[in-house]
């Protein structure tokens, strides 16, 4: 199953600079949603929604906490890490990837979301600004979006615990053989 979303294609800030946003072979330019919240009123809200604490993750410069992740549709899912800015500003780092139930995600093509936090923030009444991290400023008008389209792998993905499950029993069958046998 594919995801579709979108993703801010031209933008102004404040002082009417227009800027598109780049999509090269290293990815998209990254936006992220920035609120004057706490990380524990923000990780009641996102566990609200459904979100639970990632456990095993590659934390990124400033991170609070553990990251966070939503199973979306089989096989994707929304990671979300939340960095700390100046000022009490609390940086909201949202992309969607193939879930970490699946060797494939270790491989997969992943994308930043940020109109999928913008709803949920929307709905909780959190004042926010999306911000653009290369450039250090506020995004204050988005024109229009790139349509993004994430194509299921090619090959079907495996659920890499049960794969454990299967290995281990068919391992402790072995050993039991070889024991046996002595």
């Amino acid at each position: 199953m594919e995801y579709l979303t979108k993703y801010p294609k031209t933008i102004s800030f404040l002082d009417g600079l227009k800027h598109s946003i780049n999509v090269d072979n290293k990815g998209v330019e990254q936006l992220h949603i920035v609120v004057k919240k706490s990380f524990e009123d923000l990780m009641k809200i996102f566990t609200s929604e459904g979100f639970t604490k990632v456990k095993l993750e590659h934390k990124q410069p400033n991170q609070i906490g553990n990251g966070l992740n939503l199973k979306l549709k089989k096989p994707w899912e929304m990671h979300i890490r939340m960095v700390d800015l100046k000022k009490g500003l609390i940086g909201i780092h949202a992309e969607v990837e193939v879930s970490r139930d699946y060797l494939q995600h270790l491989v997969s093509q992943r994308t930043p979301v940020i109109y999928e936090v913008e709803e949920i923030m929307k709905k909780y009444q959190v004042d926010y600004k999306i911000w653009h991290d290369k450039i250090k400023k506020n995004v204050h008008t988005i024109f229009d979006n790139y349509k993004v389209k994430l194509a299921t792998p090619s090959i079907p993905v495996f659920a890499w615990k049960p794969m454990l499950f299967v290995i281990g029993t068919v391992s402790i069958f072995y050993l039991w053989k070889f024991v046996s046998t002595i």
